[in-house]
């Protein structure tokens, strides 16, 4: 538990409460005779604070963004897969407690569980050192190059087109400029016209890869707020 502790940048009062986080009713039922030992509870716990946190963040951290695109953020941060990479970096799996049925099962390895032992420990680290201590763990694990994920995430071309739609009567083209390599391994460049205007080049691996990354520096040029 200590190595755990140590790659979580938390050291427990309570180290009881870690011990819950980590426990599967599978086990907790087979060992413990109680299924309210299990990180349940926690889980349950830990999802609110998660929210919670993300949501403060996000409303601070992009005060550009509406409530929609917000929403869509936060389920993205806190998601089941989203967490499950969290656990993988810490290397969660190999500290839970599991019973004999779903070790043989590869507990260990189930998203559906890792992602909920986030939350859990989430929790136990809430209900041992406080809100601010629960909330360092989230920021430095799951909250971590949230603004880098959204930039790979974007879809740039929708996102031009919805600023550009904010005047009347624009006119929005992409030219496909050039082809160079073999036909297994091609870049193409891609411009992006505005009303007859270049304001936007890009490349990539296909056209559309190409056509995001015009319409990105688009974004970035037209609407720097908005990028």
């Amino acid at each position: 538990m200590r190595d755990l502790q140590n790659a979580i940048g938390y050291h427990f009062q309570n180290p009881d409460l870690l011990q819950q986080a980590l426990t599967h009713t599978s086990y907790a039922n087979e060992v413990c005779q109680n299924g309210l030992y299990s990180y349940e509870r926690l889980e349950f716990l830990g999802d609110s604070i998660l929210g919670f946190t993300a949501a403060d963040y996000l409303l601070s951290a992009f005060p550009q963004l509406h409530e929609g695109d917000l929403s869509k953020l936060r389920a993205d941060l806190v998601c089941e897969t989203s967490l499950a990479q969290t656990a993988r970096k810490l290397n969660l799996g190999q500290y839970l407690r599991l019973g004999r049925g779903e070790e043989a099962c590869g507990g260990r390895e189930k998203p559906s569980i890792i992602a909920d032992v986030v939350e859990s420990v989430i929790a136990a680290i809430y209900l041992d050192g406080g809100l601010a201590a629960a909330q360092r763990f989230i920021y430095a694990f799951v909250l971590v190059d949230t603004r880098q994920r959204i930039r790979l995430n974007t879809d740039w071309k929708t996102k031009l087109q919805e600023l550009i739609q904010r005047k009347k009567d624009q006119s929005l083209v992409y030219e496909l400029t050039g082809e160079t390599g073999p036909d297994h391994d091609k870049t193409f460049s891609v411009r992006v016209l505005l009303n007859g205007s270049e304001v936007g080049q890009g490349t990539g691996t296909s056209k559309k890869r190409a056509e995001q990354a015009a319409a990105r520096e688009a974004v970035e040029r037209l609407f720097p707020q908005e990028a």
